[in-house]
């Protein structure tokens, strides 16, 4: 991963007045690349600078987040597939508010596109989701792009710190409120009954 992404880095280099362009479109198809977001964010400060590098990956992110919205939209099957994913991953609970989605994208180990997945679910139409999605795309954004090399150099005990710094504000920014669809309320309603009717 990282010998691809030194490969990238060089690519961009070496590209001119392009080199936005292609960062923009390296950070839309990453994952066909198995690169992470912070990374890319990281590289596009590095190459930027931080304000430039952070106004890119958000354009990227944003991009990538519409890909994988109208991939959803149009291959329901997958979709079925990535809310099971996404069920293992979460389970069943109330929706996350767009601060704990934003919050979440910015710890190394979540899964980017199961979170936009998140996005889908509490936005009512594309235009929601895209507003959504470049809000919670903006703090890993700046984040990375102005941070990156101090951040993945930080100690164990000042990582744990940020974490629990973040586990609190995850808590605060929770939906107060959870509203339920009238299909998910009976199809829970019977996957409950269908539990109890089975022989123990």
């Amino acid at each position: 991963m990282l010998d691809n992404d030194s490969v990238f880095i060089e690519v961009l280099k070496f590209s001119g007045i392009f080199a936005p362009l292609l960062f923009i479109l390296l950070q839309a198809f990453r994952q066909f690349f198995f690169l992470p977001v912070g990374l890319i964010c990281l590289t596009g400060g590095i190459l930027f600078g931080a304000v430039a590098g952070a106004f890119y990956s958000v354009i990227g992110i944003t991009l990538s987040s519409v890909l994988f919205y109208w991939g959803m939209k149009s291959m329901p099957k997958l979709m079925k597939k990535v809310k099971k994913l996404q069920k293992k991953w979460i389970g069943k609970r109330m929706p996350f508010s767009i601060g704990q989605i934003a919050i979440l994208k910015m710890i190394p180990f979540m899964h980017f596109h199961l979170l936009s997945l998140c996005l889908i679910e509490i936005s009512s139409n594309f235009k929601e989701y895209t507003k959504a999605s470049i809000i919670s795309n903006v703090p890993i954004a700046i984040l990375y792009s102005s941070f990156g090399s101090v951040l993945f150099s930080l100690s164990l005990v000042t990582s744990a710190a940020i974490l629990v710094g973040l586990s609190v504000l995850f808590y605060l920014l929770r939906r107060k409120e959870w509203v339920i669809k009238w299909s998910e309320f009976f199809e829970e309603e019977k996957e409950e009954h269908h539990k109890q009717r089975m022989p123990a």
